[in-house]
């Protein structure tokens, strides 16, 4: 024969939620009572006489008392005074723009690396880079610069590997396609 033994801090827990539901549901499901109706005072009403209109016309009615109006009121005839009329100038005023020159400007590099390079399909790796690192490489075809996102190549390889890059700037780099397989660059480390 088995017999199952429940933790006392489950059983306490059923209770009190059971007391606090039977506490709490009377109040959520509105079984209060009612509060009693209360009349509106007839201090808070003021009378008003309008006069018959014989052209059918709506009557004006002002505010029953000033405390009613707000703070940007303004009466019927009051006259609105405009700033001083903004005027535009007739013509646009010449401005002397200096000339520009297109160019291009990197800063100088940490230093600067000159080895043989592959493409790799993972990313960007350079040898004794680590990961972060902004690189600059320069083939014949051009120039991309990338953050080195993996480690590698090996050492020990030959030609001695510098740096692996993605097929497309291993393209760009060499100016040639991937059938080349290694092409020689030069790193700049910044």
């Amino acid at each position: 024969m088995c017999v199952l033994v429940r933790p006392r801090t489950l059983v306490a827990g059923a209770v009190l939620t059971a007391a606090l539901a039977l506490v709490a549901l009377p109040g959520l499901a509105g079984s209060r009572t009612p509060s009693p109706e209360q009349t509106v005072p007839a201090a808070a009403f003021q009378a008003l006489r309008i006069g018959a209109i014989s052209d059918g016309s709506t009557p004006v009615v002002r505010p029953l008392d000033a405390a009613h109006r707000s703070s940007g009121y303004l009466e019927p005839g009051a006259m609105l005074v405009e700033p001083a009329a903004f005027r535009a100038p007739a013509t646009r005023p010449k401005v002397k723009q200096p000339s520009a020159a297109p160019a291009s400007e990197w800063k100088p590099p940490r230093y600067t690396i000159s080895g043989w390079a592959t493409w790799y399909d993972n990313g960007t790796t350079a040898m004794r880079l680590p990961r972060g690192t902004v690189v600059v490489v320069c083939g014949a075809g051009g120039c991309v610069e990338r953050v080195v996102t993996d480690y590698g190549p090996r050492a020990g390889h030959r030609p001695v590997r510098i740096v692996d890059l993605m097929p497309s700037d291993f393209a760009a780099t060499c100016g040639c396609g991937l059938g080349q397989g290694t092409q020689f660059v030069t790193v700049r480390v910044y």
